[in-house]
């Protein structure tokens, strides 16, 4: 079994937690996770950190607010993943509402890469625009702001990824990772930096008295696009984060949802009066990002971006068929890659490279990830480009900040790496196939020198035993109500049980009837790699499991051992 290790909850902040009002599971919980205070559990949009924080966003408010008094044309250029189209719908709605000349394009990434290129730039000179605004790209686009300049095309660049050493020469760049930014949080999605972009323009439009005439929109209708993107984009969810998360599933729970966020759920099976932030990061994220992996973005910034519900549907409907091929291509991919590594001693190596040159150049992350998930290893995996280029997506381990990684390998190996980007968890490169093994090596080396035998040993960070009167419908849905996820993980508890029954389902999930205290629970193990008997210790997740109108308390298993025999019963 996966080594455990039990989260401290202090007592005195959970003490504190309690007296101020927060259930006592929840107290111990949010403790466990640094909340000390019932301040930092509020999520109100009063507690949000204000937008003149944030370097940048109120020159760009005066440059957008000129463009608009100036009826100038504006084009978003987006990026193709979810974080990526969220953010474009936001900055559509919202510019649109305040009266905005916008359109959008979005490059196809087999085609044009990533970010704002000089191809990119030529693309877009097209439309005639006055303004290129990139959300959730940009930040290392020196190249096509240079071209953009020479167009005579201004540019705002609203990012979140790392810089270079070197900042593009944009008109304004909002990020709150550029150097000299003091913006609290440097956790915001690219969806959440074009929300303070717009918070900001509202400001200044309000400051320069357009809304005396006429209704001031609200940018609240938004957050459900924010909470979606930001939960997709796997960005740490600090307090301001939570925040714009909780909001945007309020929102999504009381029905108030864009038409094209509910058509997602009607295909992904799931009620939006229950929306989750496991809803958001794997039944709705995946069908938008199967657009960006197979086909074109576009297609889920119009499902985003319609008022129509019937429109919206239709493409959700899209996504959904997007979304069943790329399960398919990734399944074949999946198998090529255990293929792979069946010769490779994973446990000798501090990092995973793979290649094969009949992968999809959209699915490798989402490959990257399953390796990294199951050797907990930093893995990259590369599919093959055009002249001689393969390109390649990578996922890290707790430890290993990946594009911080691809900087160095770049000092050392100057020119290998063509383009790269991205932050500590998932980054991409792009070199020629001629240089893989030296690409590999190179990422090998770095991750012996930063990763010790500990950090790479597989670890479950354990809230625990879960008390005997917690395993209840109530408790269960306590937690769903919560908001989880990257940087606040969600809750996971550990006991050991005895099995009174299993079978398989599907032939790979386990489902089993557990005995502990006296009480019986349901529990499934998904993708169960064995079966198990007797007494185990076993990692799990409280949840709720639905049958014909009926909800009850069900176990979801991470990880399990059997027990040796001769262990105390229980």
């Amino acid at each position: 079994m996966t080594r455990i290790v039990t989260r401290s909850a202090p007592a005195r902040a959970v003490w504190t937690l309690e007296q101020a009002g927060i259930p006592a599971l929840l107290a111990r919980l949010y403790a466990a996770r640094g909340i000390r205070t019932l301040e930092e559990t509020e999520t109100g949009l009063d507690s949000l950190i204000p937008p003149n924080s944030l370097m940048g966003a109120e020159q760009a408010a005066i440059l957008l607010a000129d463009a608009i008094a100036a009826n100038q044309r504006l084009l978003i250029v987006a990026d193709y993943d979810c974080d990526g189209a969220t953010a474009c719908a936001v900055g559509l709605r919202a510019l649109r509402a305040f009266g905005a000349h916008v359109e959008y394009l979005v490059p196809n990434r087999f085609e044009l890469g990533y970010g704002l290129s000089p191809e990119v730039v030529h693309l877009a000179a097209q439309r005639k625009p006055d303004l290129i605004i990139t959300v959730d790209n940009g930040i290392a686009s020196n190249e096509g702001v240079t071209e953009a300049n020479r167009l005579g095309i201004r540019t705002l660049i609203t990012d979140h990824h790392l810089p270079g050493a070197e900042l593009p020469a944009a008109t304004v760049i909002v990020n709150p990772n550029q150097p000299g930014c003091i913006f609290p949080s440097k956790a915001l999605a690219g969806v959440g930096v074009m929300f303070y972009v717009m918070l900001a323009l509202r400001s200044e439009l309000r400051r320069r008295g357009v809304f005396s005439q006429r209704a001031e929109p609200n940018l609240g209708t938004l957050l459900d696009l924010v909470a979606l993107g930001s939960v997709a984009d796997v960005v740490p969810l600090d307090r301001n984060n939570r925040i714009l998360v909780a909001q945007g599933l309020a929102r999504m729970r009381e029905g108030r949802l864009q038409p094209g966020i509910r058509a997602l759920f009607r295909v992904a099976g799931r009620q939006p009066e229950a929306a989750s932030t496991f809803d958001l990061g794997f039944a709705l994220g995946p069908r938008l990002n199967a657009a960006g992996r197979l086909a074109d973005m576009a297609l889920g910034i119009e499902c985003l971006a319609t008022d129509d519900p019937g429109y919206a549907l239709n493409i959700a409907q899209q996504l959904d068929a997007l979304n069943r091929e790329r399960r398919t291509i990734e399944t074949g991919m999946r198998e090529d890659a255990e293929r792979l590594l069946a010769g490779i001693e994973a446990d000798d190596r501090a990092s995973i490279t793979l290649f094969d040159p009949g992968w999809h150049q959209g699915v490798v992350g989402i490959l990257a990830g399953r390796v990294k998930e199951k050797l907990h290893r930093p893995t990259f995996a590369f599919a093959r480009g055009d002249q001689g280029q393969i390109k390649g997506s990578g996922r890290s381990i707790t430890g290993f900040h990946l594009r911080d990684a691809l900087d160095l390998i770049a000092k050392r190996h100057p020119g290998m790496l063509l383009r790269f980007g991205g932050h500590g968890a998932a980054a991409g490169a792009t070199l020629q196939e001629a240089d893989l093994p030296t690409f590999s090596a190179a990422l090998e080396r770095v991750a012996q020198e930063q990763l010790s035998s500990a950090a790479l040993s597989q670890m479950l960070e354990s809230d625990g035993a879960l008390e005997s009167g917690f395993y209840s419908l109530d408790s269960a849905h306590l937690l769903k109500q919560a908001v989880w996820g990257q940087g606040f993980p969600q809750p996971l508890f550990d006991d050991r049980f005895k099995v009174e029954s299993q079978r398989l389902l599907q032939g790979k999930h386990l489902k089993m009837v557990l005995c502990r205290g006296g009480c019986r629970y349901d529990a499934i193990w998904f993708n169960a790699e064995k079966t198990v008997a007797g007494q185990i210790h076993a990692a799990f997740r409280l949840d709720i499991n639905e049958y014909q109108g009926c909800q009850s308390v069900q176990l979801i298993i991470e990880d399990c051992v059997t027990v040796p025999a001769g262990t105390q019963a229980i």
